[in-house]
């Protein structure tokens, strides 16, 4: 069987970049020019720094698999020194329960047959004295009008 390749997503640190920085040492600077840019910054503190990762590869239907997944987490003091570098794998993740509720909306209920057939019968009466369904009133010539 043929698979097709791996993918990655996200900013993927090889271990071999990461045994370059020191912490106490380095700066965010050294580590951008390094290792690139954060995928993101954690939300309330500009000196957590996330490089997140993902390796998958398309299943049945078009599915991603995953085959692997990075979280490598830098911190940074006030005078952007690197304070220390941890690692966050798959097996570390916490699965994440979705509410199923729904926001209600205020309006009517319409089923679908009410909405697909909702303006069925429905007109513009005021476009030009025709009451055709597609509102009359179009740019064809005039009664009474010479050419």
């Amino acid at each position: 069987m043929i698979l097709p390749p791996p993918q990655t997503r996200g900013n993927k640190v090889e271990p071999e970049l990461l045994k370059q920085l020191v912490t106490g040492v380095s700066t965010k600077a050294d580590v951008s020019a390094l290792i690139g840019s954060p995928t993101q910054k954690a939300t309330f503190d500009d000196n957590t720094w996330l490089y997140i990762s993902e390796v998958t590869r398309p299943r049945l239907g078009r599915t991603p698999g995953v085959l692997d997944q990075n979280v490598v987490v830098m911190s940074f003091d006030d005078r952007n020194i690197l304070t220390g570098v941890r690692t966050v794998t798959q097996d570390e993740a916490v699965s994440v329960n979705v509410a199923d509720r729904t926001t209600p909306s205020p309006g009517t209920e319409a089923s679908f047959l009410q909405q697909l057939l909702g303006n069925v019968g429905r007109f513009n009466a005021g476009g030009g004295g025709s009451s055709s369904m597609f509102g009359g009133g179009g740019a064809g010539p005039k009664s009474g009008s010479s050419p």
